[in-house]
């Protein structure tokens, strides 16, 4: 009888398939939710495995307050996903998903000498580059919609649904917390390949903002930039799935 393990939180996966080779952590971008990734596996063969990652304050976690700071978020991140780590595994994540996935791995290389093979980063500028963007997390709720109907991520009939959006409006603010208080610190690069991508028609995450994170990676780095705005992963899925499926095909026949 094949053996799987006890449903954890994190992942929106009731159990991972015990006979994947490799598993693929999805981190979402601010206000997303797992479900940005649900039709990825059909991209993928059996042998990978898309393992999106839910965090709190949104869909089956609706319930949960959401992380506010990133390092409180990836120790608990940690702490709940690393005996999911058993195999190897590689971290997808977009613009807020992005910072999450960087500093998992560095904190993952620091407190228990693991490291993912690969880190695939989209839509999010390099940690060392400053912003000097205001905050706007904390803007007068009129203010803030009109900052998230501005950014595009939000669709228009939640925007315009009131109720709905006093149910969103905690998990959102907290995630653009989230990345607005972020202060990096220098470490050594990581020693796992990095691939970046962007959208050519993202003005808020250019291909400047994408080439210094090459900066952080000892391996190999490569950059791509794909068609559309800030949410190219929607509206250039099929490229960028393409993409990743082939670097961690590469890898894998290394592994054999």
């Amino acid at each position: 009888m094949i053996m799987t393990k006890k449903t954890c939180a994190w992942l929106a996966r009731p159990s991972l398939d015990p006979e994947a080779k490799i598993s693929l952590f999805c981190f979402p971008y601010a206000g997303g939710s797992s479900s940005i990734f649900r039709t990825w596996q059909e991209e993928f063969p059996r042998s990978i495995e898309v393992c999106p990652v839910q965090l709190p304050g949104r869909g089956s976690r609706m319930s949960e307050p959401p992380f506010k700071q990133l390092s409180q978020l990836v120790e608990a991140l940690a702490e709940g996903l690393l005996d999911y780590m058993d195999k190897p595994f590689a971290f997808f994540g977009h613009s807020m998903g992005g910072m999450i996935s960087f500093e998992l791995s560095r904190l993952l290389r620091r407190e228990f000498g693991r490291l993912p093979f690969h880190i695939f980063i989209s839509g999010r500028r390099a940690p060392q580059l400053p912003n000097l963007d205001p905050p706007t997390y904390n803007l007068a709720e009129a203010k803030f919609i009109e900052e998230l109907r501005c950014l595009k991520g939000t669709p228009a009939e939640l925007l315009e649904n009131p109720e709905l959006m006093r149910l969103v409006l905690p998990s959102l603010r907290a995630d653009f917390e989230v990345c607005q208080t972020y202060t990096y610190s220098a470490q050594p690069p990581l020693s796992c390949p990095i691939s970046a991508f962007g959208g050519t028609d993202d003005d808020e995450v250019r291909r400047e903002h994408l080439e210094p994170w090459g900066e952080q990676t000892s391996a190999s780095f490569s950059l791509r930039m794909l068609s559309g705005d800030h949410f190219f992963l929607h509206s250039s899925q099929s490229l960028l799935l393409k993409n990743i499926r082939c670097e961690i095909i590469s890898t894998m026949s290394n592994l054999e």
